[in-house]
């Protein structure tokens, strides 16, 4: 295996363990939001876990395609992402935390495109571009109900 493909195949895993993270935290706010926007932010969370989720396996798929393991425990993911410093005490502090996320993620997003494509591997730079587009609009829908 070069050093190309184990780098695409680490930075998959990143990719991985971030939007695990994100998942996570994202459909523990659809839980425990509360406030006058309730149900704004309750079906916003849900539509979001439910596309993080379908985007695991996705990503998973493509570390198996290359040739290596995905991580299959908690640990293992999360060896992959930052852990949440602090729960969110507010629905506009849910809303700014996962913007944070979401924003680390796109900067995930970005260096594994360009490093897929140096390894060759443009089936998973075109998953990690959809990746990026729905993160992007996410983050605009979001960023739009915090002003």
């Amino acid at each position: 295996m070069t050093t190309a493909s184990q780098t695409n195949i680490a930075t998959l895993k990143d990719v991985l363990g971030q939007t695990f993270r994100l998942y996570v935290q994202t459909h523990g706010y659809h839980w425990n939001v509360e406030g006058p926007n309730f149900r704004q932010l309750h079906v916003l969370f849900e539509a979001q876990y439910q596309n993080l989720w379908g985007a695991l396996d996705e990503i998973a798929e493509r570390i198996r395609i290359q040739g290596a393991y995905a991580p299959g425990t908690v640990a293992g993911l999360m060896a992959h992402a930052e852990s949440e410093d602090t729960p969110a005490q507010s629905a506009e502090d849910m809303l700014t935390k996962l913007v944070a996320g979401h924003e680390a993620l796109a900067v995930t997003l970005r260096d594994a495109i360009g490093i897929a494509g140096e390894a060759g591997d443009e089936v998973s730079a075109g998953i990690l571009t959809d990746r990026l587009e729905w993160h992007e609009k996410e983050l605009w829908m979001m960023k739009s109900s915090l002003r």
